[in-house]
């Protein structure tokens, strides 16, 4: 029996609080985060609502302190005046909005159109022709309130500092702005309580500026750019734990002049390099051979980027976030590796639910994209049960969870990756979210237990065929150009999916050809490994082509026997060609297929017996976010208009803990829809099969 999903017009995004907002909305408008009013969308919009919601989540500045366009008076040469504004205005806390309370401005640009191609990241004397506006705008000695600017295209981020000298004012560039209350000391070493959480838009921009900078400067190749980008976040990683273990000062640090100067530069680079000897003692994903090589300059532009950042105490969606698109625009491989779209992820594992008692598996591990959302998945889990869900961690429960997720990864969570570099980088994701690399091994899954790499043999300890893993979630390779043609991995499946059918004419029914088959499809074979390697009763989710599963060929027909002979059903989920195209660049129609395998005693029982009938979820996703361009798509109303929805987030300011509510569009994403409506589905359907 196929029970057909419906979807409702109340439905609304899994983890937010919504209800409609009667304001329209037109398709050139959103709403301003520091007024809560529509404004035009221009590409300038866009630069100064990062900013906003930056100053607020990062630097701790509150929204009744900020003011948008506020016009300024600015001395031009030969004595004249006139008045310009500053994109955004910061004033003294509690303070009136008037001119001389103004405390620091910013100046934004639309972000340069480059297309796909990196953007060399400038200096500040590059600049010098843009900054000449921002230091206009913070005045000279008459107006000595005005201490700090910032000029941003949405990419060059410029921080100027204004000193009052004897000689009139002095614009010292820096590399960020202190948190609200706070001046830089001038040593520049900050406190680990003084850190900010990353926002993550700002976290990703800043890892895009690290890599531009050393891909774009120095002319390294984009594998070389990312390896070195990551040493550094490794050193800014042990740096935090050390400090934070033994009370000690950071040594992941920039002073305000040290990224500007020779000797600064150099005292930069004295500092890591003893911190990156200690990670590659601590670290065995490191060797020898990894070394440090980028310059002085870049050395110091990437740690004055992440220093500022408590990474320990970031949410594991903003470092997530951040990692997967690094990772996912330098690394793709040319196997078929096709890297699963963020929406799908989250909603293979949501139908999945992997428990915390559970072992995980992703066979086909890519940038450890699905071990990333089942370590969210908990977190957000054991977040609704302590009641907390949506609001901002505090240090002991940071610290609570990160340990319960360590033990978790190490325990229970396991990847595996043809692609050595993969494997090395999605341990290294594991570890900025867990603090553990967890257990993810270079091997080819579909050899396995054969092979002659290196990850086989601890692998076939610790995830045996069919004895230890209990949720089974991979989006394997596919293509008809890659076909597995070696014997002795064919040879394993010679029982099931890799052999020759024909049809009967007469009868129509498959026949088995005498003749053994010599290549087949790895995404066929990976679907009966992935039914070998889960428990008896195990839960299966797998991205598979459409043809697999439509296609009229004996072959593909074969498949879907072996596939019901072995497993119960438990959804299949069509997905539209955006769901690949845009962030994968891969035009093919998939389908999420969840499977559960049978128990022995079920398939005897089915031999023997009349068939078991039993109803599967079926969905057809039409929309995912966005359309074949990339753009964002938002639900209408009937006459056209844009949706609006109320959203509310718990955030931390000047050490208090507020709740910042805005209407933004909603958008129209069938994903979470679903996810949705397959819980309220098993409410009323068991699953099939028996429960171990």
């Amino acid at each position: 029996m196929v029970e057909q999903l419906s979807l409702g017009e109340e439905e609304s995004q899994e983890g937010q609080t919504s209800v409609e907002a009667s304001e329209s909305l037109a398709d050139d408008e959103i709403i301003d985060f520091i007024t809560g009013e529509p404004v035009k969308e221009t590409g300038k919009e866009k630069v100064l609502q990062q900013v906003a919601r930056a100053l607020v989540v990062e630097y701790g500045i509150s929204l009744e302190d900020m003011e948008r366009d506020f016009p300024i008076r600015v001395e031009l040469e030969g004595g004249r005046r006139r008045t310009r504004k500053a994109d955004i205005a910061v004033f003294t806390h509690g303070a009136p909005h008037e001119e001389r309370y103004v405390e620091r401005v910013v100046i934004c640009k639309a972000e340069p159109k480059n297309g796909n191609t990196v953007t060399r990241i400038r200096t500040h004397e590059q600049a010098e022709k843009d900054l000449a506006e921002l230091k206009e705008l913070m005045g000279s000695e008459q107006k000595p309130n005005i201490k700090y600017g910032l000029w941003t295209n949405g990419l060059d981020l410029f921080f100027l500092r204004k000193e009052i000298s004897r000689y009139g004012p002095v614009y010292e560039p820096r590399a960020n702005w202190p948190l609200a209350d706070e001046s830089i000391s001038g040593q520049g070493m900050t406190s680990i309580a003084r850190l900010r959480r990353g926002d993550a838009d700002m976290l990703k921009l800043a890892f895009r500026r690290c890599h531009n900078y050393i891909f774009g400067n120095e002319g390294m190749p984009r594998d070389a750019a990312f390896w070195q980008f990551l040493y550094l976040l490794f050193c800014k990683m042990h740096d935090e734990e050390q400090s934070q273990l033994h009370g000690t000062p950071p040594r992941f640090f920039a002073g305000p002049e040290e990224p500007f100067t020779s000797d600064g530069r150099t005292a930069i680079r004295k500092r890591i390099e003893e911190l990156f000897a200690e990670v590659k003692a601590r670290y065995a994903q490191f060797t020898a051979r990894d070394e440090i090589e980028l310059s002085d300059r870049a050395l110091a532009f990437i740690v004055a980027e992440l220093a500022p950042y408590d990474l320990r105490g970031t949410d594991i969606d903003a470092k997530g976030i951040a990692y997967q698109e690094l990772v996912g625009a330098n690394l793709r491989g040319d196997r078929g590796q096709y890297f699963t779209p963020r929406g799908a992820v989250e909603l293979m594992v949501s139908i999945l639910d992997p428990k915390e008692h559970e072992t995980v598996l992703d066979p086909a591990c890519g940038t450890g994209g699905f071990l990333r959302e089942t370590l969210r998945h908990l977190l957000r889990k054991w977040q609704r049960e302590e009641g907390t869900e949506g609001r901002q961690d505090t240090r002991e429960q940071l610290n609570a969870h990160q340990e319960r997720l360590r033990a978790y990864a190490e325990k229970h969570l396991f990847g595996a990756d043809f692609d050595p570099f993969l494997v090395r980088a999605t341990r290294m994701n594991l570890m900025t979210l867990t603090g553990t690399s967890g257990n993810v091994y270079h091997m080819d899954s579909l050899a396995f237990p054969l092979g002659h790499l290196e990850g086989v043999k601890e692998a076939a300890k610790r995830i045996p065929l069919g004895e230890t893993v209990d949720v089974l979630m991979t989006n394997p390779p596919f293509g008809v150009d890659i076909k597995i043609t070696e014997p002795q991995v064919l040879d394993q499946y010679r029982d099931g999916v890799a052999r020759q059918w024909s049809r009967n004419r007469r009868t129509g029914e498959l026949e088995l050809s005498d003749k053994p088959v010599s290549a087949v499809s790895p995404e066929q074979l990976f679907v009966q490994r992935a039914v070998e390697w889960v428990k008896p009763g195990g839960r299966i989710g797998i991205v598979l082509p459409n043809g697999i599963l439509s296609n009229p060929g004996p072959n593909d027909e074969a498949v879907r026997k072996w596939i019901l002979e072995n497993c119960w059903v438990l959804a299949s989920i069509e997905l539209p060609v955006e769901a690949f195209l845009w962030e994968a660049n891969v035009g093919i129609l998939t389908t999420l297929l969840f499977l559960k395998r049978k128990t022995e005693e079920e398939k005897i029982a089915e031999t023997y017996g009349p068939p078991k009938d039993y109803p599967v979820f079926m969905a057809v996703a039409e929309k995912v976010g966005v359309d074949r361009r990339g753009n964002v798509v938002y639900e209408r109303h009937p006459d056209g208009e844009v949706k609006l929805q109320v959203t509310t987030r718990e955030i931390t300011v000047r050490g208090v803990k507020r709740t910042v509510t805005r209407k933004e569009k909603i958008v129209d994403n069938d994903l979470p829809k679903i996810a949705e409506a397959y819980r309220r589905f098993r409410e009323v359907h068991e699953e099939p099969g028996s429960r171990r």
